[in-house]
C-alpha cells in the first residue's frame, strides 16, 4: 500500500530486527535513510535492495516533500536511520510532518530503541522518565533545559558522547545536585555494560555509545511551605550547591535571588 513506514533498525544486534520489519523493507518501493553507506551492508544482511534515498539533518527539509510526492504517485516509502527509531534524537521528523500536513497515510513499524533499553536496564524508571536526548552545545541552554526536565521530579534519560560524558555528568551534578547515575553502555552489543554511580563520584568507561539515567526527586512543592530558610538548608542537604540551591529556591518561591542569597550571609 502507498504509505509511509517508520521502520525501527537494530542499535547493535543485527538479531533484534523484527519479522514484520523485515516484510515491510522487502515490500517497499524506496527506502529513505540517513547514511546509504551506514544502512546499505544492513539491508543487504537481509536481501534488500531496493532504491536509497538519502535524507538527513542537512536535506530533510526538501527531502520531505520529494519523499511525500514519491507516496503520493503511488509507491511505499520506508523510512529508517542509522540505528533505532527515526525521530527519536535521529532525523524523521520533517518528513513525518509533512506527511500529516499534506494528509498523506504514514505508519509505525516500532523497532529496539536505545531510550527505553537504558530506562529497562536502569530499574529507575517506574515512575516514567523525562527524555532529553544529547544536551545542547551551549551552557545556558543545556542548564535550562535540565531544569525544566527536573522540575517534573522523574528520572532523566540523557545521551552522552564517550569523549564528554564524565564533563557531561559533572555538569549534571553541578546542576541537580549528586544524584545517582546509571551508565548504560553499547546496548544489545557484545560488552553492554550498566556501571553505577553518582554525579560527583561519576564512573563510566568512556568509550562506545552511552545513555545516562539520572535519578529523580521528588518535586519541591511540600518544601514550599517551610519558612525560606528551611527551605533553601534542606535544597543544599540533598546535595545541591549553594549558588544552585539559591537559584532554585528563589525560582521555587518567585522571589529574587538577592532575598535568598541573603539566608547565606552569616554575621
Amino acid at each position: 500500500m502507498a504509505k509511509l513506514y517508520i521502520v525501527g533498525t537494530p542499535i547493535g544486534n543485527l538479531g533484534d530486527i523484527t519479522l514484520r520489519a523485515l516484510d515491510i523493507l522487502r515490500a517497499a518501493d524506496h527506502i529513505a535513510c540517513e547514511d546509504t553507506r551506514h544502512s546499505r551492508p544492513l539491508l543487504e544482511n537481509y536481501g534488500i535492495r531496493a532504491p536509497l534515498i538519502a535524507y538527513h539533518k542537512f536535506n530533510e527539509h526538501e527531502c520531505a516533500d520529494k519523499i511525500a510526492d514519491i507516496v503520493e504517485s503511488g509507491k511505499s516509502v520506508a523510512l529508517i536511520t542509522d540505528a533505532g527509531m527515526p525521530c527519536v534524537s535521529d532525523p524523521g521528523a520533517t518528513v513525518v510532518a509533512r506527511f500529516h500536513e499534506r494528509g498523506l497515510p504514514v505508519e509505525c513499524v516500532p523497532g529496539p530503541s536505545a531510550v527505553t533499553a537504558a530506562a529497562a536496564l536502569s530499574g529507575m524508571t517506574e515512575r516514567g522518565f523525562v527524555f532529553l536526548g544529547f544536551l545542547p552545545d551551549k551552557a545556558a541552554q543545556r542548564r535550562k533545559k535540565v531544569e525544566s526536565a527536573a522540575a517534573s521530579g522523574l528520572p532523566l534519560v540523557i545521551y552522552a558522547a564517550p569523549h564528554d560524558v564524565g564533563e557531561t555528568a559533572a555538569f549534571l551534578g553541578e546542576v541537580l545536585g549528586d544524584r545517582r547515575v546509571a551508565a548504560v553502555r553499547e546496548i544489545t552489543k557484545l560488552h553492554e555494560s550498566v556501571t553505577f554511580s553518582t554525579l560527583k563520584n561519576f564512573e563510566c568507561e568512556e568509550r562506545g555509545e552511552i545513555v545516562l539515567v539520572v535519578e529523580g526527586r521528588e518535586p519541591e512543592g511540600p518544601l514550599l511551605s517551610l519558612p525560606p530558610e528551611e527551605h533553601l538548608a534542606a535544597v543544599i542537604a540533598s546535595g545541591v550547591p549553594e549558588k544552585e540551591a539559591v537559584k532554585r529556591v528563589a525560582a521555587a518561591r518567585g522571589v529574587p535571588k538577592n532575598e535568598i542569597y541573603k539566608l547565606t550571609v552569616r554575621e
